[in-house]
C-alpha cells in the first residue's frame, strides 16, 4: 500500500488524536484489598465502611475487573451492596 492512500485514509477519520494510534490507554487493574484475599471472608450488608471500598464516587459498583476480585466474591459484594442500599446503610447515587 502506498504512502499517499495510508495518508488518505487517515486524515477523514475523527477519531484519531494523534498520539497512540487511536487506542485508550488505561490504568492498571486494582488490587484486591486485604481483607478479600481470604477465600472463607463473607461480605456484610451491615459494615458500609467495608464496602464503600467497591463503590465509585457516583455511586456505581466496581467491575470485577477493576476490583480484582473473583467471581463468587463479586457476586458476594454486589448482593451485600444491594442489600444495604435497600435499608439505607448506602446511598443508590452520589450526593450533592
Amino acid at each position: 500500500m502506498s504512502d499517499d492512500r495510508r495518508e488518505g485514509r487517515d486524515e477523514g477519520w475523527e477519531g484519531d488524536d494523534g498520539g497512540d494510534g487511536g487506542r485508550r490507554r488505561r490504568g492498571g487493574r486494582k488490587k484486591a484489598p486485604s481483607f478479600a484475599s481470604d477465600p472463607d471472608f463473607k461480605f456484610d450488608y451491615k459494615d458500609p465502611q467495608q464496602l464503600k471500598y467497591f463503590i465509585t464516587d457516583r455511586g456505581k459498583i466496581v467491575p470485577r475487573r477493576i476490583s480484582g476480585l473473583s467471581a463468587r466474591q463479586q457476586r458476594a459484594v454486589t448482593i451485600a451492596i444491594k442489600r444495604a442500599r435497600k435499608i439505607a446503610l448506602l446511598p443508590y447515587t452520589a450526593t450533592k
